[in-house]
């Protein structure tokens, strides 16, 4: 199979398709290569088409609470501000730096979930 970039969604299903059949393929071999290049254009052509947004950092730190199994104080204590946590909650109040460093750190939160505005 020629490797080109996906343009479509038809040449996307028939990439993927020919992945699937080359998938186990060892490396250094024609088809070992052939799925290392597949890789790299199907990837690219599912960023630009299935781009999946990151959660606001509200919704991010509560998923990670319920992950977690975490109190409102437990998260205070993480955020250095334990007044704070119902307006950051709520959204009355932006996250800091600190508190934005502190979570990232701490909870493993994504900068980039963090970083956006809500």
């Amino acid at each position: 199979m020629k490797i080109q970039i996906i343009k479509n969604n038809s040449q996307y299903k028939k990439s993927l398709q020919r992945f699937e059949e080359i998938f186990h393929a060892k490396s250094n071999t024609d088809e070992g290569n052939e799925a290392q290049l597949l890789a790299l254009v199907i990837k690219d052509y599912e960023e630009k088409h299935f781009k999946i947004d990151s959660p606001d950092p509200v919704e991010a730190i509560k998923h990670r609470m319920q992950e977690m199994n975490l109190s409102k104080t437990q998260l205070g204590e993480i955020l250095g501000h334990t007044s704070r946590v119902s307006d950051v909650l709520n959204r009355k109040r932006k996250l800091t730096l600190d508190m934005v460093r502190s979570l990232n750190k701490k909870l493993n939160i994504p900068l980039q979930s963090l970083i956006q505005a809500y």
